[in-house]
């Protein structure tokens, strides 16, 4: 249930029904063909499971499982070409026409296509509707002495680690499509790490529809901005670690001279970013030199080292809610760290950044305050834009004609 400002009380055994029955979709998505499934297994009436979903997964149980069969047929692909019919019945569909319609959808290929995919080194994606390339371009961009991305014209190159190898990703835009190559990392589970990682990038999973049709005041001028997810959770989480009560120059300064430090270099000069083990056997010293303060250098490296020892997971979370708890458990992470996390890392659709400057101050101007709100009051007034808070975020952010950081 939600409360006055737009937070809300825990059912703490129902969270956990909901998490259990989710890792169970997730396990089996066979065994879970629809919402009155899904809500057995939670022990919870269909409608109540709706509630929880979005408050708590932030989407529908529809949308969940529709995420799951897809990603088990994607899965499938992997290991061989398989009949569509029997790749449908397989992934929970009864008929091959509504399941090759819901795997365009989530992936942008047809199966044959993905599966040709998979062979390849580059594949086509058909871009999302109204998808605004330029801003896609301007937010991967923005620091323009970043030597793990690059942009030049309408491409984009992403240097990251692929099956552990440096690789880099280039995404180029040319009217209604966006080809995607990879250099570096060859074979099919590389191919399918990149067009995961494609899709992040180009936002592919972030429909705006709902949000532009129940908020079209807010959203007037830029239809069809997406919230752009970073390459992967922990890289979302590190650049909220260096970013924390510092200057934007400052901290992409930061961040280069870290993927400088222990990043690996790719091809084209480029650097992909550290993942958690690199910057874990780095040590407080090695950071301050880097000029991140002793606090900030032991954030990291703790953060770090949760992460590559597993005991906190970032892939896969059901829940944000879930989520944001283990979050909030490593030292320095608060309430602006998590939902940064959630939003632009893990990307959950209903999260609020309580506390950045730049949704402030654009709070501020948009209702006309006269001074900037406090936490309780930023919560406030985003509660209009529920289910759809990460969205409006990005959207007010923009407003103040910046690019999001």
């Amino acid at each position: 249930m939600r409360a006055k400002g737009g937070a809300h009380r825990v059912d703490e055994a129902e969270l956990a029904r909901l998490d259990s029955a989710m890792e169970q979709a997730i396990a089996d998505p066979a065994a879970f063909p629809d919402a009155a499934s899904l809500a057995a297994a939670a022990c919870l009436g269909e409608a109540r499971l709706e509630e929880l979903a979005l408050l708590h997964a932030h989407q529908s149980p529809g949308a969940f499982l529709q995420q799951i069969h897809i990603e088990f047929a994607c899965t499938r692909l992997l290991k061989g070409p398989a009949d569509p019919c029997d790749l449908a019945l397989e992934a929970g569909y009864a008929g091959a026409t509504e399941f090759h319609g819901a795997f365009r959808r989530q992936t942008g290929l047809s199966p044959d296509g993905y599966r040709a995919m998979l062979e390849s080194d580059r594949f086509k994606l058909p871009l999302p509707a109204r998808l605004r390339v330029q801003d896609v371009l301007a937010f991967q961009g923005r620091d323009r002495e970043s030597v793990s991305e690059r942009v030049e014209g309408p491409c984009l190159r992403k240097a990251f680690l692929c099956g552990g190898r440096a690789s880099v990703l280039t995404l180029s835009f040319s009217g209604p499509s966006v080809e995607v190559r990879l250099e570096g990392s060859t074979g099919a589970a590389a191919m399918a790490t990149a067009h995961g990682a494609a899709l992040r990038l180009l936002g592919w999973n972030g429909d705006p529809a709902g949000f532009e049709a129940a908020h079209p005041d807010l959203a007037r001028g830029r239809e069809g901005l997406r919230v752009l997810l970073t390459l992967d959770p922990f890289e979302a989480l590190v650049w909220a670690i260096l970013g924390q009560q510092v200057n934007l120059a400052f901290a992409y300064a930061l961040r280069r001279d870290l993927v400088r430090l222990v990043g690996v270099p790719a091809t084209g000069g480029l650097i992909a970013h550290p993942d958690a083990a690199r910057i874990a056997a780095l040590d407080v010293g090695d950071l301050q030199a880097l000029r991140l303060s002793r606090r900030k250098a032991e954030y990291l490296l703790h953060a770090a080292v949760e992460v590559s020892a597993g005991r906190l997971r970032l892939e896969n979370r059901t829940t944000a809610t879930g989520a944001a708890r283990e979050l909030l458990g490593l030292r320095g992470c608060g309430p602006w760290t998590a939902q940064y996390v959630l939003m632009r890392g893990l990307g959950f659709r209903d999260c609020v950044p309580v506390g950045d400057a730049g949704l402030t101050l654009a709070l501020q101007r948009w209702y006309g305050l006269d001074t900037r709100p406090d936490g309780p009051e930023t919560l406030r007034l985003m509660a209009p834009f529920a289910h759809h808070r990460s969205l409006a975020t990005f959207h007010l952010w923009s407003s103040l004609k910046g690019v999001p950081a």
